[in-house]
């Protein structure tokens, strides 16, 4: 009888022991699983990190392409046609009107030089990470001065510093997709640029005075009611972990605000 007692507790703690066995076998496969798993979803974000970037980059260029046509056709090839007809007109039995061309032609090709100058930085696609942040912005919204349509106006507190490079290009491409709908949209003429540079948070904020539109449909799903631009806005601010907010009063123009916490992005 006590040999029968023995073989069951042997055979129980036996039992018992597979079952825990198991169960530890299985927690630990679980373990992997949703560890690979995890791995896995990571690598995606940062693929569709990376991507969005890169279709920042692209987007970039394409507008600075767009600016670079616009400038030349609008300014510079305006002031070589003045050129041009001033040589076409220069009478030389008439010398003081002569003179005048001259000089006049003289001024007209020394702008059109400066204005080759400044086009052949934005022909760099590196010039966000040579110029940095606040110069990028600075230097998009003297473009936008030259056409003579809107009250430019850029802000800038706390002492400056430089952001990651990605932080700073998809930031840049905000600040583009903004002014340009401000441009084709807003119906404004007043367009103001805010730079704070705390230490412990950055914040861009871009005010006009236009004619303003509906916000309501910005609370609905997270931004997805409104349009693509929009959408591609608050899903860039979402890849550099910052906040991205739009306000709007119809008649009196829309501010946008994008909030970036520093951790570890302020070199």
């Amino acid at each position: 009888m006590e040999n029968q007692e023995v073989t069951y507790l042997v055979f129980f703690i036996t039992v018992i022991f597979l079952v825990l066995l198991i169960f530890v076998m299985t927690m630990v496969l679980n373990y992997y699983r949703r560890n690979k798993k995890y791995n896995h979803h990571l690598i995606e974000i940062q693929y569709r990190k990376e991507q969005e970037i890169l279709k920042s980059q692209l987007e970039i260029q394409e507008q600075t392409f767009k600016n670079i046509s616009q400038e030349i056709h609008d300014n510079i090839g305006q002031v070589l046609s003045l050129v041009k007809l001033n040589i076409n007109t220069m009478d030389c039995n008439h010398r003081e009107a002569l003179k005048d061309k001259i000089t006049d032609s003289k001024h007209l090709i020394s702008k059109a030089i400066q204005d080759l100058r400044d086009l052949s930085k934005s022909l760099n696609t590196d010039y966000i990470a040579d110029l940095g942040l606040a110069r990028a912005i600075e230097h998009e919204m003297e473009q936008i001065q030259k056409t003579g349509g809107y009250q430019i106006q850029l802000d800038i507190k706390g002492k400056t510093y430089r952001l990651e490079k990605q932080q700073e290009l998809i930031l840049f491409r905000i600040v583009q997709e903004v002014l340009h709908n401000i441009m084709k949209h807003a119906n404004a003429s007043a367009i103001d640029v805010h730079l704070l540079f705390d230490p412990e948070i950055f914040t861009l904020t871009i005010t006009d005075n236009g004619v303003g539109f509906d916000t309501s449909k910005l609370e609905l799903n997270n931004y997805t009611g409104m349009g693509l631009g929009i959408r591609n806005m608050h899903n860039r601010a979402n890849i550099i972990n910052s906040s991205f907010k739009m306000t709007s009063t119809l008649g009196k123009g829309t501010t946008t605000i994008v909030t970036l916490p520093l951790i570890t992005s302020k070199s």
